[in-house]
């Protein structure tokens, strides 16, 4: 049996249902209008009597539709056999079986059932008004040919519905489809947004906290080896000690949220660059030569250029073993190039898998820049980083 039907469904089950609405409208007035006229008494009972049962049977079997008393394919053989007897009793009644024709569609499980049914309910109506006419061969063979006209109708209705039913159920798959698709891709977009977040929060502790806390450490081992042979060194040293660990609690009150962005003073690229050269030149005591182009760019710019520059220098003090460090900054049409070269040992770069020089990669990345590392061993080692200064792609 057919159930209401819902939002989304084709036109085609509306206009069944509502036919099946309008039906019952429809039997009411026939059934008023009959009684009402000059039809003998027995025959207005008998016409009123089996409207009622037809009524009743179809309300429980609507209104409690899990029922099996009368059950749908019971409700349709009491319509049967009741347009069948309203047929007989009544002139015109025959009707009846196209105004109720939407019915044997609606209450069946499919298109056999519904084109056995009205096939039955057309021979129900063809007896009756036939018996009622007299009987003769002629007026049967007249009734047939009309209910056969109704019944192809009936046949056509009944393979329209499956299709239309179908054609529901194929959008229903495809609306849960596209449901749990969209669900599915706002679950894979906040996994890649945590993924993302956690590597950046990875690059930013690497480049900041990670760096000074090593600047720390090595500090110390040399402060407290200084420390008897040279306590003025040592001092230095101490105060570089102090001035890191500051400069680390404001870069993790940066990444906490609880300062502004990027902890990164404002000024000139040119300037924080040589700021920190300084700092590497007092903490390790190497030779720095540096050509810094005092560049126009803005903030994020600069703290990438800030950070690539720091990686480098860390990775020179930790691993290079050099006495001479050089850094260039140049500009050209539409971008920077920050270069840093030193005269350490070198390493095989396609050996290379630290994070330092991917994240280098990562965030220059980001701006639409690129990293390039060119070294060998014992000849010390060139790291170019590019970057443009105007219309840099949106980052997603």
């Amino acid at each position: 049996m057919l159930q209401r039907p819902q939002r989304g469904d084709p036109l085609w089950i509306w206009v069944l249902h509502g036919w099946e609405a309008l039906s019952w409208g429809l039997v009411a007035l026939v059934t008023l209008v009959t009684t009402a006229g000059g039809s003998p008494g027995d025959r207005k009972l008998g016409i009123l009597a089996v409207t009622v049962v037809i009524a009743a049977c179809y309300a429980r079997v609507r209104l409690r539709p899990g029922s099996r008393v009368p059950g749908p394919y019971g409700y349709l053989s009491v319509l049967t056999a009741g347009l069948g007897l309203l047929a007989y009793l009544g002139d015109g009644f025959g009707a009846l079986y196209t105004v109720m024709l939407a019915q044997f569609i609606v209450f069946v499980d499919g298109p056999r059932g519904a084109v056995l049914f009205t096939g039955l309910g057309a021979l129900a109506i063809t007896v009756g008004g036939s018996l009622r006419e007299g009987g003769e061969p002629e007026v049967f063979l007249h009734n047939t040919l009309s209910s056969l006209g109704v019944w192809a109708v009936a046949v056509l209705m009944a393979v329209l519905t499956p299709r239309a039913l179908a054609q529901r159920d194929e959008r229903a798959a495809l609306r849960a489809e596209l449901q749990s698709t969209q669900l599915e891709l706002a679950e894979i977009q906040k996994r890649q947004g945590a993924a993302e977040e956690r590597e950046r929060l990875a690059r930013e502790i690497h480049d900041t906290l990670a760096q000074g806390f090593a600047s720390i450490i090595v500090l110390a081992e040399a402060a407290r080896s200084q420390l008897a042979t040279d306590p003025a060194r040592s001092a230095q040293q101490l105060q570089s000690i102090e001035q890191t660990a500051r400069e680390n609690l404001a870069e993790a009150r940066v990444l906490v949220g609880s300062a502004p962005s990027s902890g990164v003073a404002a000024g000139s690229v040119a300037a924080t660059l040589r700021r920190t050269l300084d700092r590497f030149t007092e903490d390790t005591g190497l030779t720095v030569t540096a050509e810094l182009a005092d560049i126009d760019c803005d903030q994020p710019t600069r703290v990438a250029l800030l950070r690539c520059t720091q990686e480098s220098l860390a990775n020179i003090r930790k691993h290079a073993a050099a006495t001479t460090v050089g850094v260039v900054l140049t500009e050209h049409p539409g971008g920077a190039e920050l270069e840093i070269t030193d005269d350490g040992r070198g390493f095989v770069v396609e050996d290379s898998r630290g994070f330092g020089l991917d994240g280098m990669r990562r965030r220059l990345a980001e701006f639409g820049g690129g990293l390039t590392v060119t070294s060998s061993l014992g000849d010390g080692t060139r790291v170019l980083a590019t970057i443009p200064l105007h219309e840099r792609p949106q980052v997603p």
